[in-house]
């Protein structure tokens, strides 16, 4: 019975997020987002469940920048987050994809003279977007 009752709270939390694609959430916002819409979830089980998602490959967890939380942002099905950066502004936190060609050699390029596979799916670089920036 209640490991029905944590997947159907997995599977809200889940929904949530998918429907959310756009936007990154803290385990609070996450609750607090839930709560709002009549469907509670605790943070304890926020927290369970979105670390599951997050090993099961459906959800990124994006830390630094000005955040002193983890926030989570679901993985598009469309989207191949393993093969390319991210960006994302510390100002505004609009968080863009970048699927620049030129990154595969940089990553060439970060392997063959140092050794060291990039993790593109956790690549996240911070700065200011041209919006910020002005």
């Amino acid at each position: 019975m209640n490991s029905t009752y944590n997947t159907r709270q997995k599977k809200t939390i889940e929904g949530f997020l998918k429907e959310n694609t756009d936007k990154q959430f803290t385990y609070e916002e996450i609750s607090d987002a839930l709560r709002q819409m009549g469907t509670p979830v605790g943070k304890t089980t926020v927290y369970r469940c979105v670390e599951k998602l997050v090993c099961e490959g459906k959800v990124r967890k994006i830390t630094g920048g000005t955040s002193k939380s983890a926030q989570f942002q679901y993985i598009d099905e469309g989207m191949d987050c393993n093969s390319h950066m991210h960006l994302k502004c510390l100002k505004c936190g609009e968080f863009i994809h970048l699927g620049c060609d030129f990154l595969s050699d940089v990553n060439s390029h970060i392997y063959e003279h140092h050794r060291f596979r990039v993790d593109n799916s956790r690549t996240v670089l911070y700065g200011l977007c041209e919006k910020c920036a002005e």
